[in-house]
């Protein structure tokens, strides 16, 4: 036997695909490529790259301290951008194995479908957006890909960490309720591949859920609260009643939100094989060409879907004290949005140009305007540090 017959290499993980992927799976060597070109490596495939190049990006490791719902001051047990990334990551690529579609490109996109958001989560994207209405304003999947593209700094020989133009497309053309990207250099007339069209629905899936487990244990949502929902009838189905009502707390969140999670991905499972026979789908290019997501839920899924995300939107995200903390998180933004502007670029009588911004924020001027520049620095924050910033600038007794 040769010395390296176990050895995988790229060409041969390449074999692999086309021997057991799906016919309208995005193949590995069918790339389109990076904007700058470099050799190939010997051991890991195109998008095995882009997936390591996300995880060690500066960017990535940020988003443990940006809030999802609850301000990671809060507490150590909710959930912040980094773990439902990681989460996301975990639902789609079981939807990518079990459709023998590509893990690797579904994992690289839903590690990077959320880099781009602000501290404050929602709240922060909105008074950001606001603050750039003259500017083209702010949007966090073009922002994800801004970041990755321009301004991560890890190579001599070009801006960002160049990733393959599907993983690229893949993150400006995330599509939730939440999401509603601008893709004019990805052909906007085309759907994303398969794999893409995966972390759009496990995005919804994970956040549904761990806000739902989140909410309990902050104590605005019960699960008797929960019994108003459509969905409740098929999680008592999947669920040992009998023992139930007996279990501590932390135990019947776990097994309603295993539950929710598994009645939704075996739907949107059972529903893209149907998609696909249906529409005979044989290729990347006929999953591009349809006018209709492939992955989606079935009628009655979406039905209960919807709902449970009304029921969580009343119940939880308008809720008084989730309110207060959005309301903290806009002042917070617009007052260093302001304070940034006002002083991030003067020049004085003698021709002496001082800054309120640190040196490595203003690298860009010249590049970018001023506002670009103070809207890519304050996205760039995490929860803590915009709060010790604020502290810094408008706190007289905190040093500076």
């Amino acid at each position: 036997m040769e010395k390296d017959a176990y050895i995988l290499s790229r060409q041969k993980m390449e074999e692999i695909e086309e021997a057991t992927l799906a016919p309208y799976a995005m193949k590995s060597r069918e790339t389109r490529g990076r904007k700058y070109k470099e050799a190939e490596h010997p051991f890991r495939s195109v998008y095995q790259r882009d997936r390591d190049r996300i995880i060690h990006s500066t960017a990535f490791r940020r988003l443990e301290y940006k809030t999802q719902v609850f301000v990671n001051l809060e507490g150590d047990y909710f959930r912040t951008r980094l773990t439902h990334t990681n989460e996301v990551a975990q639902i789609a690529r079981t939807i990518a194995r079990t459709l023998r579609l590509n893990e690797e490109l579904t994992e690289s996109v839903a590690l990077a479908h959320d880099i781009g958001h602000t501290p404050f989560g929602h709240s922060g994207e909105t008074v950001l957006n606001r603050l750039m209405k003259e500017e083209g304003g702010f949007e966090h999947n073009s922002q994800s890909l801004r970041v990755l593209d321009e301004l991560e700094q890890k190579y001599p020989d070009f801006d960002g960490i160049n990733l393959c133009w599907e993983t690229k497309e893949g993150i400006i053309k995330h599509t939730t309720d939440y999401d509603n990207p601008a893709c004019k250099d990805y052909d906007p007339s085309l759907s994303p591949t398969l794999e893409a069209q995966i972390v759009n629905v496990a995005d919804e899936i994970a956040y549904n859920s761990h806000d739902l487990d989140d909410g309990i244990t902050s104590g605005i949502l019960s699960v008797d609260m929960l019994k108003e929902t459509a969905v409740w009838e098929d999680i008592k189905k999947s669920i040992d009643m009998k023992k139930f009502d007996s279990l501590p707390l932390e135990m019947k969140k776990y097994n309603i939100c295993r539950a929710l999670i598994n009645l939704q991905v075996t739907n949107l499972i059972e529903t893209a094989v149907e998609n696909i026979n249906s529409k005979s789908i044989k290729s990347v290019d006929d999953v591009r060409k349809s006018k209709k997501l492939i992955m989606e839920f079935g009628d009655e899924m979406k039905k209960k879907h919807r709902d449970l995300k009304s029921f969580l939107y009343r119940n939880f995200y308008k809720h008084y004290k989730v309110i207060r903390m959005e309301y903290k998180a806009e002042k917070i933004i617009e007052d260093l949005f302001k304070i940034y502007e006002k002083r991030g670029d003067v020049t004085d009588k003698r021709g002496v140009t001082s800054s309120i911004l640190p040196p490595e924020a203003r690298k860009r001027l010249g590049r970018d305007s001023l506002k670009r520049v103070i809207c890519d620095y304050i996205a760039g924050m995490t929860d803590r540090f915009i709060l010790e910033e604020y502290k810094k600038l408008f706190d007289p007794y905190e040093k500076v």
